[in-house]
């Protein structure tokens, strides 16, 4: 596909010129929970739940909230119901109890919320000659899924399409971590350090006190039972304290320089205007420093995941 006016080039990775904002038709992708069909660009605009298909990837994604689980039942009905200190149980259980809601609320974000894929199949000639490029200039096509690629997006073999400022596809999560959905991905890694961290230090003061009691009436379970879910958290915690802590810090790292891991991966050279620190932390979270950062349900609209969900199709259509 050539004329006198551009040229279109099947490279899989170059540098652009489609703004990495721009939204090329009406059925393209929405911010939030919302995106175009598997065939957006030729499906009238239908908007569907954003959701991949992988095996692998639903598999891990419910690993990980079994584990959550898991953590919850061994901290609440082993170690702070028995307690006789009701106050120790009360600031500890809704201390945990709040963390764990909101790692799977952040969990449940980045898994069901668009990263910024471009939509399919939107190099046709007059999308092109829309574009109105000056003579000579190259606008890039990925040849995988047939949409142009913006600047800085990567194509996923899992998702099936190209991604906006990609980071990378986390299976834990069952998504690729991009341009609209890395913010909630940096909150489930922190908020599951963070239960971590407290269950660790939970089971070791439990550890202690029932030692110094002899296990009597230090659970609801026998001793070997009560140890065995304990040894087992503490291994849970330890690993998923030590990945997640490392990854947390990695994805911040990445923000305050503006540059996604693939880039670092494959040392890109930067084509773009970088937001260094705090302009890639606002960038990501939105607005100015303050807690709601740290809230996983800010622009969640429940009326509308509603509507996706139970809406005149009668059902969500999982894209991808």
């Amino acid at each position: 596909m050539q004329s006198s006016n551009h040229r279109l080039r099947d490279l899989e990775q170059h540098h652009p010129l489609l703004p990495a904002g721009a939204d090329v038709e009406a059925g393209s992708l929405a911010a939030g929970v919302i995106v175009g069909g598997p065939n957006a660009g030729h499906a009238g605009g239908a908007r569907t739940l954003w959701f991949i298909q992988d095996s692998c990837g639903m598999v891990c994604a419910g690993i990980t909230w079994f584990l959550v689980l898991y953590a919850e039942f061994v901290v609440n009905f082993v170690m702070l119901l028995p307690s006789k200190n009701f106050w120790y149980s009360l600031l500890n259980g809704a201390t945990f109890n709040s963390l764990a809601v909101l790692a799977l609320a952040s969990h449940l974000r980045t898994m069901l919320t668009d990263p910024g894929a471009v939509p399919k199949g939107n190099a046709t000639k007059e999308y092109m000659e829309s574009l109105q490029l000056k003579p000579g200039e190259v606008i890039y096509k990925c040849p995988k899924c047939c949409s142009i690629k913006p600047e800085r997006a990567h194509h996923c073999s899992i998702c099936k399409r190209c991604i906006r400022k990609m980071d990378h596809h986390c299976p834990w999560v069952n998504n690729c971590v991009g341009e609209k959905n890395q913010r909630f991905f940096v909150l489930f890694t922190m908020y599951i350090s963070l239960i971590s961290a407290h269950a660790l230090g939970l089971s070791g003061m439990h550890f202690f006190t029932c030692i110094k009691v002899q296990w009597n009436e230090c659970s609801a379970f026998s001793p070997g039972a009560s140890v065995l879910l304990l040894i087992f958290l503490c291994l849970e915690a330890i690993l998923f304290l030590t990945f997640t802590a490392v990854m947390f810090g990695t994805q911040l790292h990445s923000i305050c320089n503006d540059e996604t891991e693939i880039e670092r991966l494959k040392n890109e050279k930067p084509t773009w205007e970088r937001r260094m620190r705090w302009d890639g932390m606002r960038a990501v979270f939105g607005g100015s420093p303050s807690l709601l950062w740290c809230n996983p349900f800010t622009g969640l609209r429940l009326r509308r995941l509603l509507l996706l969900t139970y809406g005149r199709r009668g059902g969500a259509e999982f894209s991808v």
